[in-house]
């Protein structure tokens, strides 16, 4: 698409860090798929692997893998839907941070690989969705 097109689809011309952000949401989303599909859908060494992986975390992360190629895919082509979808999935991704919070602190079995994947998960998330919804407007 031309930049003349971007304009005209979002009212503002797509910065390059929106392309960079489309590429990198779209590959996290296709190793979030693919690691999240091994971990539930391989076979029993993949799931000994998993070790004390909390099941809840491991079914959202698998599924919003989807939604991170989408919002990759609508941030690439420049999309005021995708600034949005950026912040759905940064909201809900820390609300189950926080379940997962609440989990361990519970005493539930974890693995700190999932701390940090947590963690980085909403970093990326929150940075992206700030960024989009600056430059594209999340309400309207």
């Amino acid at each position: 698409m031309n930049s003349e097109m971007m304009t005209i689809q979002t009212g503002s011309p797509r910065p390059a860090w929106a392309i960079t952000a489309g590429i990198v949401a779209v590959v996290f989303g296709v190793l979030t798929i693919i690691s999240g599909g091994r971990a539930l859908f391989g076979g029993a060494a993949a799931r000994a692997a998993m070790g004390n992986a909390v099941t809840f975390v491991l079914w959202f992360n698998f599924a919003m893998g989807f939604l991170y190629i989408f919002a990759g895919a609508g941030l690439y082509f420049w999309r005021r839907w995708a600034a949005r979808l950026a912040a759905v999935i940064a909201l809900t991704t820390l609300g189950v941070l926080v379940a997962f919070s609440w989990h361990v602190a519970a005493g539930g079995a974890y693995e700190m690989r999932t701390v940090g994947a947590m963690l980085l998960r909403s970093g990326v998330w929150i940075v992206i969705a700030l960024m989009s919804c600056r430059a594209l407007g999340c309400r309207t």
